[in-house]
């Protein structure tokens, strides 16, 4: 394991790991008690993680860039006994805050033995984006961890030979699975980027020949976007995997046939420890879909009235299986609202096809209603992005007194692509019907991002909210 700064073997892990399990329990930290770790990427995030679960405890990792409102939910919500961060913090209250320059990193005294831990033990806390309403702490069970990150490592066919480029933020469920305990568990190399630049970022992948990394579609259009010369040798790339946002065909194809990556696209929630569906990386992998349900896990389409609609016909996604959440804390509706006998609802619109093959539709909060007429924005999106030039598009809806809603698009662009509105809306109207095409696109420099790298939809409609005085 690797940083910038640090290089460990996994016996180095693990005396780091216990020397600060000593230094947790001496602040009284053990058995059900939860450590907020405040940090950027870097060895020490994953240490202090690795250690409250030795004492038996939770981990809830925070954005390092929130705000202090934001970052003060988190740390009162989930009750944190003991804040890990970059220096002294008002918002960790009258708890024990640890610098992370200040944590230990060779046991004063006996290792502190591992505590026995039981599968349904809480491991933990992932705070939801919050673009429906105040984040929420998804309650992630040792049992879920050990499914997603064993189906992970399996899926991919990980082992002792793969190294993983770690770019994406440890406080989300996609890097903490897919990358980093999948890749430990494997007996791999994780080397762990501080933050993701385009301009460097291959020639981390040259320097370090990687076997795997995992990103998000913004990471991909980023990448696609560099200046046309920029043609790095991405032979040690086994794969890489894109998940977390829906991606368009378009961009897909253009990494792959640029780079020379194979691409395996994948779907899950937060609530589901992180996937459900994933294409292979061997067999078959069928573009714009997000592949088949995972091993011991049920994905289905319902309709309104809450039954399994035919192949083929489109309806909410509801998932099964072991790594489906225990639930949100502190929110027994909220989870009774998300988990319904066992069922999560994705508020996910989706379809399977023959094989079970998953495509993503769109999101139902999403979709927008004009005139009684349902549209789904991903739609709209799809024939933006497949216009040469188009790097992203992102369709809301705006309030419309008559209509109830119209679709406004936002485009952002391949660098030197010149392309006109009105181009745009003539190539809507000749590929959707009159109801579907935008009343107005608008050219972007780059479409609003949240923390997690998703397009932020919720600031975008925000915007076209009519304006009081």
């Amino acid at each position: 394991m690797r940083d910038d700064d640090v290089e460990l073997d996994h016996a180095g892990f693990d005396a780091r790991i216990a020397a600060f399990a000593e230094q947790l329990a001496e602040t009284g930290f053990g058995h059900g008690d939860v450590l907020a770790i405040m940090l950027p990427n870097r060895v020490e995030l994953l240490v202090a993680l690795f250690a409250a679960w030795r004492l038996g405890g939770v981990a809830t990792p925070v954005n390092p860039s929130f705000t202090a409102t934001e970052a003060g939910h988190q740390i009162e919500d989930s009750s944190a006994a003991v804040v890990v961060a970059m220096g002294p913090s008002a918002l960790a209250g009258d708890r024990p805050v640890i610098h992370v320059d200040d944590m230990r990193v060779a046991p004063a005294g006996a290792p502190v033995p591992p505590a026995p831990l039981q599968p349904d033990d809480l491991a933990l806390l992932i705070y939801t984006s919050g673009s429906t309403g105040r984040p929420k702490g998804v309650m992630l069970d040792h049992a879920h961890v050990e499914a997603m990150s064993s189906t992970m490592a399996h899926h991919l066919s990980l082992t002792e030979r793969d190294h993983c480029l770690l770019i994406l933020p440890l406080f989300h469920a996609n890097a903490l699975m897919v990358s980093a305990l999948a890749t430990l568990r494997s007996g791999g190399q994780l080397s762990i980027v501080g933050n993701f630049s385009a301009s460097r970022f291959f020639d981390q992948v040259e320097r370090l020949r990687p076997t795997y990394f995992s990103a998000v579609p913004t990471i991909y259009a980023l990448l696609a976007s560099l200046p046309e010369d920029v043609r790095p040798d991405t032979s040690s790339l086994r794969f890489v995997v894109c998940g977390a946002a829906p991606v368009s065909a378009e961009l897909l194809d253009r990494c792959e046939e640029r780079f020379g990556f194979t691409m395996v696209e994948g779907y899950g929630l937060t609530e589901g420890t992180c996937a459900s569906a994933c294409n292979p990386v061997e067999g078959l992998r069928k573009l714009g879909t997000v592949g088949p349900a995972l091993p011991g896990q049920r994905i289905e389409i319902r309709g309104e009235d809450g039954t399994a609609v035919p192949v083929g016909e489109v309806g909410e996604i509801v998932i099964s299986g072991p790594t489906v959440m225990r639930g949100y804390l502190g929110r027994p509706e909220a989870t009774a609202e998300t988990v319904e006998d066992g069922w999560l609802r994705t508020g996910d619109v989706g379809r399977l096809d023959e094989d079970g093959y998953l495509t993503i539709v769109d999101r139902v909060k999403d979709m927008i209603i004009r005139g009684g007429e349902n549209i789904y924005p991903k739609e709209i999106e799809a024939v933006l992005t497949a216009v040469p030039g188009v790097l992203e598009a992102a369709v809301v809806g705006r309030p419309d007194a008559v209509l109830g809603e119209s679709p406004v698009a936002y485009v952002s662009l391949y660098p030197d692509a010149r392309l006109a509105e009105a181009d745009l809306l003539e190539h809507c109207r000749s590929h959707l019907t009159r109801v579907k095409v935008p009343e107005r696109i608008e050219v972007v420099g780059a479409l609003p991002k949240n923390a997690v790298g998703k397009t932020d939809k919720p600031t975008l409609r925000r915007s076209l909210q009519p304006q009081t005085v």
